[in-house]
């Protein structure tokens, strides 16, 4: 009979055992969920630059060249590189200044506009956006944004005067700073608009209005390179350009609109689940 109870004993302190050993791994479990979710809590909002304010900025800079170069050069007719070399040649020799501070103002929106580019797909990214689509956008950002630094400090050397009088040097120079800020760059802004818009419209972050106007800008872009070889076709930059602007500026307030939703959506995927902490509390 004492081995019977011995034994019955022994049963119920190792299923007492057992009992403690379950309870403090669901516990444990439950402790770490819950450490879980409120370090994603703390971390779940997007950590860069507004989009609104560079995208701004941008614009901004950009613009300030076309006032101050119209400024400067006093009246003076514009000139393109298709003009002949004694043309140019003339111009940057009596509007230095115009030049120097145009190109450089050229050059600094390139800044705001590269930090944009990567913003926005380092944004894309952070809202679960996981195709080739932001990888092209990213490397049609980066293009624009050096063709726009190539441009703007080709188009200052010919604030030189040592470069200005050679005629033919200064054809050359203006024509590599003509192309780079124009069809490079409009190519490169048709390749970030593309990437953005067409992963936006199945992932639909974007309204579908944004996304047309993308597409747009996309086509005006890529159907710019067309300019080497036809004339036409460099209308088609100023359209990717300055219709562009109205798109990052859409792009940007859309997706600062949808920041409070996206993270209200993380809230309830990160917060921990009901079930695990009744089953803790049920034992």
């Amino acid at each position: 009979m004492s081995a019977d109870l011995s034994e019955q004993e022994c049963r119920l302190s190792l299923f007492s055992v057992l009992v403690i050993h379950i309870d403090k791994t669901l516990l444990q479990n439950q402790f770490v969920n819950y450490i879980n979710y409120f370090v994603m809590k703390s971390t779940r909002s997007f950590r860069g630059p507004s989009l609104i304010l560079l995208a701004i900025v941008h614009i901004a800079v950009f613009v300030s060249n076309l006032v101050v170069v119209a400024a400067l050069r006093h009246g003076a007719p514009y000139v393109n590189p298709f003009a002949t070399g004694e043309a140019l040649s003339a111009f940057f020799l009596q509007n230095p200044a115009a030049v120097r501070i145009g190109n450089l103002l050229l050059f600094g929106s390139a800044i705001p506009f590269g930090i944009f580019a990567v913003t926005l797909v380092s944004r894309l990214r952070f809202l679960g956006v996981r195709a080739a689509g932001t990888n092209i956008a990213l490397f049609g950002g980066i293009t624009a944004a050096n063709a726009l630094i190539l441009s703007g400090i080709s188009g200052w050397i010919l604030s030189l005067t040592e470069v200005a009088v050679q005629a033919p040097l200064a054809k050359a120079i203006f024509f590599f700073s003509f192309l780079s800020g124009g069809v490079a760059y409009a190519v490169g802004f048709g390749l970030l608009a593309a990437g953005v818009s067409v992963t936006s419209y199945f992932t639909r972050i974007l309204p579908r209005w944004v996304v047309v106007l993308g597409i747009v800008v996309a086509l005006a872009g890529e159907l710019s390179s067309l300019s080497l070889v036809t004339y036409p076709a460099n209308y088609l930059i100023p359209i990717s350009r300055y219709v562009g602007f109205i798109w990052m500026l859409s792009v940007a307030i859309s997706l600062t609109r949808n920041k409070q939703k996206v993270q209200i959506t993380k809230d309830e995927n990160t917060r921990p689940s009901h079930s695990s902490a009744q089953l803790a509390g049920t034992t």
